[in-house]
């Protein structure tokens, strides 16, 4: 194997990486989110973690975010805006990226 092959399959394998942090950070920063709305509603203990359940499987239904974004703020109705939400799901994504940091 030459290095240029050698710097090729670093290279894949970090980008592999990479992603797979994403994904697990991203769904981390759902859960959050579905916790903290599950507050707002009023949920606690099992009905919570069911809930923040639905939250992480609703990004499921499109690409991107909006999908739990709509979720969230239809089931909040005027506890929180759409705006608020993205908010908190950019301040819950620093907290679950360093949450799964501390686990690694």
């Amino acid at each position: 194997m030459t290095t240029f092959d050698d710097r090729e399959s670093a290279f894949e394998n970090k980008f592999a990486h990479d992603e797979e942090m994403k994904f697990k950070a991203e769904a981390r920063r759902n859960k959050l989110l579905g916790l903290w709305a599950a507050e707002l509603l009023g949920k606690s203990g099992d009905d919570a973690a069911a809930y923040a359940r639905e939250v992480v499987k609703a990004d499921f239904e499109e690409a991107g975010h909006e999908d739990v974004v709509r979720k969230v703020a239809g089931d909040l109705g005027d506890k929180s805006t759409p705006d608020q939400i993205r908010a908190k799901m950019d301040e819950l994504l620093i907290v679950a990226k360093g949450q799964l940091l501390k686990e690694s």
